[in-house]
């Protein structure tokens, strides 16, 4: 899941023309800049007369710039939250906000109308008030209150440099509000619209009887051809370019606001297996890699309720974290809540119609209007709906109609999403209690009875007890998987209610000691009910089990070391492909006579002695690497068009999001595919052969000089440096002399998308890494100091700050941050207090 970082982009917009002069004029480019934010700073020692509170209360800072907020009651800590949250991350707050309103255009101009169009055809608006209205009083004031110190920030101290000098004054923060942030987060945990676009675009330049070889499963279940089947005879060459069209507003949406991909790793170990005979719990979120990280560390304390973990700035109240009771870590489901159904459609003179059953029905429609910077007119945009959900492929277009000049709506056939969200329930209720919980009975007897929108594994423990629980809604269907597009028309796919939660997959105290996920499949090939067709690699789930064999007395340092291992158990399918004898013997044959048997054996060499251990000083890890990114390219790319054509850059996407064709290819059962063409040995040996090529090349020829690491980089980037590709020349070249102030790295990156520590990249496309453990928390029992934890970057989305990338160094080093709870520990831990005084 990727989350917007609005910091960058506007930064971007206002320095660009301003700054680039001084950049070419002047020297010290970041002092100047570092001049501008830092006067945005407001104080962290000292006292600040707050109105708003009832009583005096202290938030500290430790070195990290984490704080600790005490407060004498409920009321004041949620408004000091608030208050904090603004404080370091307003601007990244306000971009959620807007983002989920679909008005960035509003500030950016028309480089964000497509993704508004976007947000506003999802109705989040719909979704975020129908959740608020269904939350209980209770939680509604709390809302209230956490947006009452978001004002009282915006009422009492600097606003964020970016925001004044844009001449941008944002408006009261709404409890509405942070429902639309908790929204935005959670389409970010919902990635089959995603996946069933990239499928369309496959088979428009597939055969349907091939396409299952492209889109598997899970190693251990049967291709999807009866899924697939849906898609016969269908003609899709009529929607590939709105298809087209939607992958690339689906990669720009990614790029921006919330990717289609996100993986964790969670597992709690139970007292029975560990040296303090307590349970200890572990957890680290993947998300893509941004500058700031979405996750906001924080601990919270009063009489009522006290926690620590981690955030979402413009949200109150703990993610994942320990509350003195119980632990609490999260991982994705992957849950298939949201399906696209094809519609035959014809216009009418009265508005547009949808086949359904042997009869035409009228598609609802509602206007939306944006104002975009930079234009004096409104774009307005008709959105069409069916008993199915709105229409993606008349919205999404190149061109938005204006409405004094509508566009008449051509397409014979439409593209409808049905999406889980938009029910009412008790979500927020249930998100706001799993962190008050006493006990882990307390969490299963709330989730087992209520339904929420939040598809996620929940790992927890108390001082006895450990659990995982599934959450989330799952839509019963009347026939199919809802992997890929179905019908609409015949009614036969429609669905049919969801899952009942006391059915979703739960377990306490199992009898191994221990239970983990990583966004494998966690339930039998033959569970009655389906969660999900896109389950992700099967790897990291079987690393926990390898490291979790024969374990006795389990520590926080075992839990770090599991965080922190980067040895990939798919080497050894790699291995086994290019290894076993018979096709060694043939790709021999091919490098001899291509006069390449040096290159060819050196290679072999190279795996052979590999460890599996992505290390960035790897020789084997660069070959290992290399070899995938190759063999996606002589395997799929011709088929597909080459490599520039839509289908294939939507299989690409399709690596990134779920057990991949590339990896299921590798196996045994891959060897019948129609892809290899009757000649995988020797499509193997020439991958083999441009592998080496790419590692001299960007390496040297010398295997001492292969090193994964030079392939294979972190990048901490603001969203400015990733959207300039969709920039204007001059803000696109000012970006290149500005990102150096915002931007960090890059440095070299150890693991994979198969490794606990994920370090995930594109295979096919490049090696930067894009996905990463954003956060990563333990929490120990048995420990005087339960919980330890590091964020992925700072606290601050201001690069003036010291805490904008101090938790960099710490990450990459491995090195995790203490949470005291004990008053004699806490006075040694924070350095610098800031006392928040009432209005008298």
């Amino acid at each position: 899941m990727r989350i917007f970082s609005f910091t960058g982009i506007i930064r971007f917009k206002l320095f660009a023309i301003s700054v680039i002069a001084l950049c070419f004029a002047i020297c010290g480019c970041s002092s100047l800049l570092n001049i501008a934010f830092s006067k945005a700073l407001p104080p962290n020692e000292g006292e600040q007369i707050v109105p708003g509170l009832s009583q005096k209360v202290t938030v500290k800072r430790d070195d990290l710039g984490i704080p600790l907020i005490e407060a004498s009651n409920m009321d004041d800590l949620i408004f000091t939250m608030g208050y904090v949250s603004a404080y370091d991350r307003f601007t990244q707050m306000e971009g959620f906000r807007l983002i989920g309103k679909g008005r960035l255009s509003e500030l950016l101009g028309k480089a964000t109308l497509q993704i508004d169009i976007y947000m506003r055809a999802l109705n989040i608006k719909q979704i975020a008030e129908t959740l608020y209205s269904s939350a209980s009083p209770e939680i509604r004031h709390i809302l209230g209150n956490y947006s009452k110190g978001v004002n009282a920030y915006l009422a009492n101290a600097p606003l964020p440099t970016t925001l004044k000098l844009a001449g941008y004054k944002p408006e009261p923060w709404k409890p509405v509000d942070c429902v639309y942030v908790f929204v935005v987060l959670t389409l970010g945990l919902s990635q089959n619209l995603h996946e069933e676009i990239d499928i369309l675009n496959i088979a428009s330049q597939v055969d349907v009887d091939k396409l299952a070889w492209l889109i598997p499963i899970y190693p251990d279940e049967p291709l999807p051809f009866d899924e697939m089947k849906k898609l016969k005879g269908l003609d899709l060459k009529k929607i590939s370019p709105d298809t087209a069209r939607l992958s690339e507003i689906s990669r720009k949406f990614s790029q921006t606001i919330v990717s289609a991909a996100a993986a964790s790793n969670n597992w709690v170990v139970s007292g029975k297996l560990t040296k303090s005979g307590k349970p200890i719990l572990a957890n680290d979120t993947h998300l893509p890699l941004s500058m700031p990280s979405i996750w906001h560390m924080m601990h919270l304390k009063c009489p009522e309720v006290e926690g620590a973990g981690i955030a979402i700035a413009g949200v109150p109240g703990i993610i994942a974290g320990y509350n003195r009771n119980i632990a609490v870590g999260m991982t994705m489901v992957m849950a298939d809540n949201q399906d696209l159904f094809l519609e035959k459609l014809k216009q009418e003179q009265d508005g547009l119609y949808y086949l359904y059953k042997d009869k035409w029905y009228k598609a609802n429609s509602r206007q939306e209007d944006f104002k975009v910077k930079g234009q004096k007119d409104i774009v307005a945009t008709t959105m069409h709906e069916t008993r199915h959900g709105v229409l993606l492929n008349n919205i999404l277009t190149e061109q938005p109609r204006h409405f004094v000049s509508p566009m008449p709506f051509n397409q014979s056939m439409g593209i409808a999403l049905s999406w889980a969200a938009k029910e009412p329930d008790h979500t927020m209720d249930a998100f706001f209690n799993i962190m008050r919980a006493k006990s882990v009975d307390d969490i299963l007897n709330s989730t087992s009875r209520n339904t929420s929108i939040i598809p996620l594994n929940l790992v927890m423990a108390d001082k006895n007890n450990i659990a995982w629980q599934v959450t989330g809604r799952f839509p019963l269907r009347k026939k199919g998987r809802g992997l890929c597009p179905s019908p609409g028309w015949t009614g036969e796919y429609d669905w049919n209610g969801y899952l009942d939660p006391s059915l979703h997959p739960s377990l306490k105290n199992p009898e191994n000691g221990y239970v983990g996920t990583a966004n494998h499949r966690t339930v039998p090939a033959d569970f009655p009910y389906i969660l999900s067709s896109s389950w992700y690699y099967p790897d990291r789930a079987e690393r926990i089990d390898q490291m979790m064999q024969g374990v006795k007395d389990y520590t926080a340092e075992n839990a770090k070391a599991m965080q922190l291992d980067v040895y990939s158990t798919f080497v050894k399918t790699v291995k086994a492909a290019l290894l076993e004898e018979k096709n060694l013997l043939e790709m021999s044959a091919f490098w001899k006579a291509a006069n390449q048997s040096q290159n060819g054996e050196k290679a072999i060499s190279v795996l052979q002695n590999f460890d599996g251990v992505m290390r960035f000083d790897s020789a084997g890890a660069a070959f290992y690497g290399a070899f995938l990114s190759s063999l996606s390219k002589n395997l799929f790319a011709d088929e597909l068009g080459g490599t520039e054509s839509q289908a294939y850059k939507s299989l690409l996407e399709t690596f990134l999001m779920k057990y991949s064709a590339l990896h299921d290819h590798l196996t045994d059962r891959g060897k019948e595919s129609p892809f290899w063409r009757g000649k995988r040995s020797h499509i193997l040996a020439q991958t083999v052969l441009d592998s080496v090529a790419l590692l001299e090349k960007r390496c040297g020829i010398n295997i001492e000089d292969w090193e994964w690491g030079k392939l294979h980089t972190y990048y901490w980037r603001t969203d400015a440096t990733m959207l300039s590709d969709y920039m204007d020349f001059i803000s696109k070249t000012g970006m290149k002399f500005l990102s150096g102030y915002f931007d960090r790295g890059p440095y070299p990156a150890p693991g994979d998308h198969t490794t606990l520590n994920v370090a995930a990249y594109h295979p096919g496309k490049d090696f930067d890494v894009w996905l990463v453990p954003e956060m990563r928390i333990i929490v120990d029992f048995g420990n005087d100091e339960p919980l330890i934890g590091i964020n992925s970057t700072g606290q601050s989305d201001n690069p003036s700050s010291p805490h904008y990338d101090d938790g960099i160094s710490a990450y990459r080093e491995g090195r995790y941050q203490q949470f005291p709870f004990k008053e004699e520990n806490i006075k040694t831990h924070y350095t610098k207090t800031l006392t928040l005084l009432p209005k008298k």
